[in-house]
């Protein structure tokens, strides 16, 4: 059996690399979303599309298994999507 200060360290050091990993998934997302956002300019396409962040939602929604609730989800991609706006300078 693991010592509680071993397994302490062993599940702080975890979540350190999942942060880590939280924000690499963060910043390959802004990328991909101003490239996209590029493409959409010289298409004459909107950059905002409310049914698609619907969408995004949902599936988020359906893909989670939790613990985090549906509020949470919602709430995540919100900030993630406001996010998205703030640091590529959407409209807001």
């Amino acid at each position: 059996m693991t010592p509680p200060e071993e397994r302490f360290d062993e599940l702080r050091g975890r979540i350190a690399e999942n942060d880590a990993a939280i924000v690499a998934a963060v910043n390959l997302r802004l990328r991909l979303v101003a490239e996209l956002w590029r493409l959409k300019e010289e298409l004459g396409a909107p950059r905002l599309d409310p049914e698609r962040e619907r969408r995004l939602r949902t599936a988020l929604r359906e893909a989670n298994e939790g613990p985090l609730s549906p509020e949470g989800v919602d709430r995540l991609v919100a900030e993630l999507l406001e996010l998205t706006k703030r640091e590529l300078g959407g409209p807001g």
